[in-house]
């Protein structure tokens, strides 16, 4: 296991790349700790694979370092970094048994076969595999064939890092949450560096203990789960994350403060930048509709999805989502919105702009 730091670290597919937008990946400095859980979360394209394929050595990056502890493994092949990977859709060995897919990455390195079989059973145990250990691959779904691609990465005890691209892509959707949650268990067994790869919030905040948010080829905001949601430091964060995602309004800043509609809108602190594109960001979680509130607006839709609703209320030509565990109005109701001060920030050309408050 090992400490992995990034660089300066740049990419570009192109032979000589002059401007930022030649390059798939931007100036990368970032460091996970040994032992972590960590998520490289983003829409298609925003250089997560990208980024996966250099820490693991199948890319030579164009610019910076990649460190395993101390060790500058740049210029290493795969096979000399010591991980272990697993990929979108099953790489396995359809005519080998489930006990020989999972056995072979330790007999390929000589391991005594009483260590190989008591592994092997430890993983198929762990993964729920142990019932199907004679049967041959070629036999078994698409699901069943990507947990032994997954425990074909974890049967090795003496890894750097375990990565994993979108390994839930082929995976039913019902099996998905049972999936994520025996991941976390096994990390939690046996504590190696995992960097999980995915598109999916839900993936990704249920797996890791820090997020890497991406957004073209940039690290848009590192932190917890709770972070993320809470205070988001880039609006694509707070768009990205949460369902519904976070209002994104434009505002007018005057006399040191944010109006919206001709409402002054308290923030949770002092405005630190106001220079450029000026937005209010507020979840829809903490938008109240009630008569204190000062921004009117009439009910567009409104979806009731069980432990509370997701009302979408039009102020002028801006569409402002609320959601409330309350009453829930009707289409075409005129209502009074307001917003939780705690909760509500600005953002300039679209990083956040203001300062918590003090206690």
């Amino acid at each position: 296991m090992a400490e992995i730091r990034l660089k300066s670290l740049r990419h570009s597919y192109l032979p000589s790349p002059k401007a930022a937008e030649d390059y798939a990946l931007k100036e990368i400095n970032l460091a996970w700790d040994d032992g972590g859980a960590y998520a490289l979360l983003g829409p298609s394209g925003c250089g997560k694979t990208t980024l996966l394929n250099i820490i693991s050595g199948l890319l030579t990056p164009s610019e910076g370092r990649i460190l395993f502890d101390d060790t500058d493994v740049t210029d290493l092949p795969p096979d000399q970094r010591n991980i272990a990977q697993v990929f979108q859709f099953p790489v396995i060995y359809d005519t080998m048994t489930v006990y020989d897919n999972l056995a072979f990455p330790l007999r390929n390195r000589g391991v005594d076969e009483a260590q190989v079989d008591a592994r092997v059973r430890e993983i198929a145990v762990m993964l729920e595999l142990e019932d199907s250990l004679r049967t041959r691959a070629s036999h078994l779904t698409p699901d069943s064939k990507q947990k032994i691609s997954m425990g074909r990465g974890l049967v090795r005890d003496d890894v750097n890092v375990i990565m994993f691209d979108e390994p839930l892509t082929v995976i039913d959707p019902e099996l998905k949450w049972k999936l994520r949650s025996k991941l976390k268990e096994l990390h939690q067994k046996i504590a190696v560096t995992m960097i999980y790869v995915t598109h999916d919030q839900t993936e990704a905040l249920t797996f890791a203990d820090q997020v890497v948010v991406m957004q073209d080829g940039e690290i848009v905001q590192i932190g917890t789960p709770v972070e993320l949601f809470e205070r988001p430091q880039h609006t694509f964060v707070g768009h990205f994350i949460g369902s519904p995602g976070m209002n994104i309004l434009p505002c007018e800043v005057a006399q040191n403060a944010a109006w919206f509609h001709g409402c002054n809108i308290p923030l949770e602190g002092p405005i630190k930048s106001k220079d450029g594109r000026t937005e209010i960001g507020v979840r829809p979680e903490f938008v109240i509709m009630d008569d204190n509130g000062c921004i009117p607006g009439t009910v567009r839709k409104a979806a009731d999805i069980g432990r509370h609703a997701v009302v979408e209320v039009m102020v002028g030509n801006t569409q402002v989502s609320a959601i409330t565990d309350g009453p829930v109005p009707e289409r075409g109701d005129d209502v009074y919105l307001r917003f939780d001060p705690e909760q509500t920030r600005l953002y300039t050309d679209g990083w956040i702009a203001t300062e918590r408050a003090l206690p």
